[in-house]
Order: structure tokens, then sequence, then C-alpha cells
């Protein structure tokens, strides 16, 4: 694996898992397993069926809570304390190199990657479960499984279509956060209100 994809490998485990974790574990792992991929050698535990076999269930009960109008904001508050972790050790590993500087730079990324897109997914999501129907939530829900597939297929088949891609939708994320905050404060203070509880 050379350079240019190595770090589109630790780039896209980095995103990857700020939107499904364990999907990308399993299926990575299932990949490297059955040689589709050849992965670096501190990812070769993925392989092992034990990792496989426990984030394919957790894979399913992920993609079951995420299409639950408010299971998913709390499933998600959750992972907060999981993804980012996550995927700043799945892009460590994902670097072929013995410069301490290269792995703790691609630590620092696929952390960063994970953590603008965790937020972004779950401070969408809250607003979205502000909606009174469900069908946003689901269709949402789904949409992000189709992101997360179609960005994990191009940084293994294509890493510099992938990386260029990448950048336009770090920038989308974000110029959307600030606006998403200020969407859950309105939402928060309209709240505190009806209760009663004066937030300033």
């Amino acid at each position: 694996m050379d350079a240019i994809s190595s770090f589109a490998l630790a780039s896209g485990l980095g995103w990857a898992s700020g939107f499904r974790l364990y999907a990308t574990v399993c299926v990575v792992g299932l990949l490297g397993r059955f040689h589709y991929v050849q992965l670096p050698q501190a990812l070769t535990i993925l392989t092992h069926p034990a990792v496989i076999s426990v984030a394919g269930i957790l894979m399913l009960v992920e993609f079951l809570a995420d299409k639950i109008p408010y299971i998913d904001s709390t499933w998600d508050a959750i992972q907060t304390f999981v993804r980012i972790p996550a995927g700043t050790l799945l892009a460590m590993g994902a670097m072929q190199s013995a410069d301490p500087m290269t792995i703790t730079l691609a630590g620092l990324l696929g952390g960063s990657l994970a953590g603008v897109t965790h937020a972004t997914k779950a401070g969408s999501r809250a607003l979205i479960n502000t909606s009174p129907e469900p069908v946003s939530n689901v269709v949402t829900s789904f949409g992000e499984d189709g992101l997360w597939l179609s960005g994990g297929w191009l940084a293994l088949a294509h890493p510099m279509v992938f990386m260029s891609l990448l950048i336009i939708l770090v920038l989308v994320m974000l110029w959307m956060l600030p606006k998403i905050w200020r969407g859950i404060t309105l939402v928060l203070g309209k709240i505190m209100r009806v209760f009663g509880v004066n937030a300033y």
C-alpha cells in the first residue's frame, strides 16, 4: 500500500467512524479476512473472527437504533465516547510507517474527522427529531448509510477521488456545525420556557 492509499485509508477510517463505527470495523475486517483488501499490519486484528462477530452484532444494533427517533440521539450521545477515540486508533493503524510523527499526525487527523462527522451527524439528527413525523429520520438514516458505503468504496478503490471529495465534505460540515448548534440552542430554549426554566 503506497503513501496515498495509506493516507486515504487513514482519513476514510476516521471519517467513517463518525458515521458508522461498528459497520466500518466489521466490513473492513471482512474485506481483510477474505483478502479483498490488504490491510496494514496494525489493522490485521480487525480480521479476527471475534472482532468481526462483535462488530457485526453492534452494527446491527446501531442500524436499528439509528432508525428510531430519540433512540438515535441517545445512541449518538453514548457513542461520542467511542467513535472519536476509535477513529483516532484506526487512522493510526492505517499508516504503514515507523515514524512516530507520521503516526501521531494520522491519529490527530482521524480523531478530528471522526469528531467533525459525529458532531454533524448527532446534531442534525437531534434537530430532525423535533419533527413530529418519523419519516425524515428514517430517510436521513438511510442517506447516511448510502454516504458511508459510497465514501468507503471510494477510499479503497479511488483514494485520490475520495480525498478530494472529503475536503469538500469537511468544509460543508464545518459550515453546517454553527447553524446546527444555533438550531439546537433555540429548541432547548423553547423546551426550557415550556417548563418555566429561565435560560439566562
